[in-house]
């Protein structure tokens, strides 16, 4: 059997005028037609799905879907292995294979320590590469390697093989090198540290860049939420990502991060439910770099280059993980990483179960690889496994140059995701994560107007042996079934005249933060063609609403709340009112007030992953003393709360916590004269972001 990959287990509104707003609402009614009302159930609908078209979520690329490739499996470079990813549209293979990439030597195809298969040499992979239309991402050897190893390579793929190998990471998951107990991943430095590695990364950069600078490079981070984010070594000043990414943010293109919803003993049911914590993970991420990389921050883009269900074990090749793989792919894709990579082609039989009625092969592969635990055997070897078939569905949904948009619904056990496509069609694809109950969606849409044509159902569902075209014609536009533990992939034609297609105006480029302070936020972005004005809009879920507009290519947003959080796009209007499609998505940060009439410092003190220790320091600045203070924030996640603390009494309730001063307290004198300090034990299921704003009685304090 070949070895598995198997990371550590246990380890863990704009505030408007209201007269403003009501204008902003009438104008973009007026211009598109739609009015942003909520969506109205279809009788016999138990489902309400909401499509907003005009909330764009970002651009699908070439390297969207992708697959990692192993050195140890005999079967990488089959022609079936191609032909199979290309029916797909699988854009990217990662390569040599997770941790065997800090062992691997490219020159002479070894592995020390491990097993490396006949004919999976770096030029027979860029054969299937090739043969499936896609490109690589290449690891190379931060373990064992050097940087002039590294750039030998760059050289040798795009210099002497014209390979034009635009991606490369430095190393795989190098934080699992003993560093913070565990160790998994082969790191023969002497130092293991996370300074060291982030030293190491600017080096492999300059002599990579040198051979080819136009070469992509990515450093390794850790998952906000996941061991070991939060945790301090010994020697260190900071946890990993907030050491590495200020040390490298100047040299890297891109960060590689990877994602598995649980353990061991995690099934498909449990993931597609846990998946509700990537978003957040992926938007800390996004953070992280914004805080640190300055102007250069959006062109540092998130690379999801592994993902699955779980780290080994069983359950993994059953259709309910080919609905968290459809499910997986495009909520990653939606939360701004530009390529997902599952886990992985083929892998091989682990341990045997039985899932929904089907033989499940513990096998963390998309494809057979023929292999037997025990009496029981894969199918042959390039059977696909459902997942394949999840992300085949995804390639349904969209391909390179579509747009994702927001999709709502109003079920937990219902996903959906809506693709803009580049030709004026809108496609909405269904997850019903139910196994026992068929569900009926009720669509609705907003700033698209469906033809009256039958649309096009695409579906896998049990008795499926592959994606498959529904052509009983019960779907229509604005309702249809979905059977249980199944997949809809449904594909809508645009009312003649309507849609961007029918706007002489061209897609703006996605806006850019230009400044920003605690009120105001000013945005810039590339013209578009045939525009006469522009419509700044924000996001809420997969409603949008007017916040500005321009005749030119920026604008300044004003009387925004401090410390509050704005994800916009930008539309285009042509000389007859007709709206371009929505550009991609900005989300921005709002600051404190410089001159508040009180101050907040809030340091974390110590943290392990899921839990964390706070000091939190309130300072009074104001002309006045205060008795009988009371500090308030809000969590930027639903995973973090306070378990205790001491200094103040402290309540939750949601995401808001209210801290008030112990009985018996002194004033806290004008001034800055005194200060009150209080602490907690706090703990986050999940990312684990500071708070964005404190208030002391009601005012919004500086610092956080």
């Amino acid at each position: 059997m070949a070895p598995s990959h198997r990371p550590p287990q246990g380890f863990r509104p704009l505030a408007r005028a209201a007269a403003v707003l009501a204008a902003s609402l009438a104008l973009l009614t007026s211009l598109t037609g739609v009015a942003p009302a909520a969506p109205t159930a279809t009788d016999g609908a138990d489902v309400d799905v909401r499509v907003n078209a005009q909330a764009a979520l970002g651009t699908l690329t070439g390297a969207a879907r992708g697959v990692n490739t192993a050195i140890w499996d005999s079967h990488m470079n089959d022609p079936e292995v191609a032909d199979l990813m290309k029916a797909a549209d699988v854009g990217v293979m990662r390569y040599p294979g997770g941790s065997y990439a800090d062992i691997y030597h490219w020159e002479t195809h070894t592995a020390p320590g491990g097993y490396v298969a006949p004919g999976t040499g770096f030029d027979a992979f860029m054969g299937t590469v090739r043969a499936a239309g896609a490109q690589p991402i290449l690891i190379a050897n931060y373990g064992s390697g050097t940087p002039e190893e590294a750039a030998g390579w760059v050289r040798y793929a795009n210099v002497t093989k014209d390979y034009g190998a635009k991606y490369w990471e430095i190393g795989n998951e190098i934080y699992g090198n003993g560093h913070y107990g565990s160790g998994w991943e082969n790191d023969e430095h002497e130092d293991k540290s996370p300074q060291e590695y982030a030293r190491e990364v600017r080096a492999y950069a300059e002599a990579m860049k040198a051979v080819d600078p136009t070469v992509k490079i990515g450093a390794v981070l850790t998952s906000p939420g996941e061991w070991p984010d939060g945790v301090v070594g010994t020697g260190d000043s900071g946890d990993w990502n907030h050491t590495v990414l200020p040390a490298v943010a100047d040299v890297i293109d891109f960060v590689s991060v990877h994602w598995y919803a649980g353990g061991s003993d995690t099934t498909a049911d449990d993931a597609l439910n846990r998946l509700g914590k990537l978003p957040g993970e992926l938007r800390e991420v996004r953070n992280q770099i914004d805080r640190v990389a300055g102007a250069h921050a959006p062109d540092i883009e998130i690379a999801l280059t592994e993902i699955n269900t779980n780290t080994g074990g069983a359950r993994l090749t059953a259709r309910p993980n080919g609905l968290f793989a459809a499910d997986a792919f495009m909520t990653a894709l939606e939360n701004g990483v530009f390529n997902v990579d599952w886990w992985n082609t083929h892998n091989g039989a682990g341990e045997i179960t039985t899932v929904d009625g089907e033989t499940d092969f513990g096998d963390m592969g998309m494809l057979s690889s023929g292999a037997c635990t025990g009496d029981v055997c894969e199918p042959a070897p390039n059977t696909p496994f459902p997942p394949y078939y999840g992300m085949k569905m995804t390639s349904e949904l969209g391909t390179a140059g579509d747009t994702m948009v927001a999709a709502e619904s109003s079920a937990q056990e219902v996903s959906a995701h809506a693709v803009l496509r580049d030709d004026g069609r809108l496609s909405v694809m269904l997850v019903n994560k139910d196994p026992d109950s068929a569900r009926t969606v009720a669509l609705d849409y907003a700033g698209f107007t469906p033809s009256a044509s039958a649309p096009q159902v695409i579906r896998y569902a049990r008795g499926d042996s592959d994606i498959t075209e529904v052509t009983d014609g019960e779907a229509s536009a604005s309702q249809v079934t979905v059977d249980p533990y199944a997949l809809l992939t449904v594909t809508l034609e645009p009312k003649a005249g309507t849609g961007p297609a029918a706007s002489a105006a061209g897609t703006p480029g996605t806006p850019r933060l230009e400044a920003v302070t605690d009120t105001t936020a000013g945005l810039s972005w590339k013209a578009a063609t045939g525009a006469t004005r522009y419509l700044v809009q924000e996001r809420d879920g997969a409603h949008t609403r007017l916040i500005g507009e321009a005749t030119g290519t920026s604008v300044t947003l004003r009387n925004l709340p401090p410390g509050s959080t704005h994800t916009v796009n930008v539309l285009a209007a042509d000389s007859s009112g007709r709206i371009s499609g929505p550009s991609s998505p900005l989300t921005f940060s709002t600051g404190t007030p410089t001159d508040a009439a009180c101050s907040v410092t809030y340091h974390r003190d110590t943290s392990w992953g899921n839990g964390f220790v706070t000091t939190v320091t309130v300072t009074n600045l104001s002309d006045t003393p205060i008795t009988g203070w009371t500090v308030d924030w809000d969590w930027p996640t639903s995973g973090q709360s306070v378990s205790s603390g001491w200094n103040a009494s402290f309540d939750q309730t949601g995401t808001h916590v209210r801290v008030t001063a112990p009985e018996g307290a002194g004033p806290l004198a004008p001034g800055g004269g005194s200060t009150a300090s209080f602490g907690f034990v706090g703990a986050n299921d999940g990312p684990n972001p500071d708070p964005a704003a404190f208030r002391l009685n009601g005012t919004v304090c500086s610092g956080g």
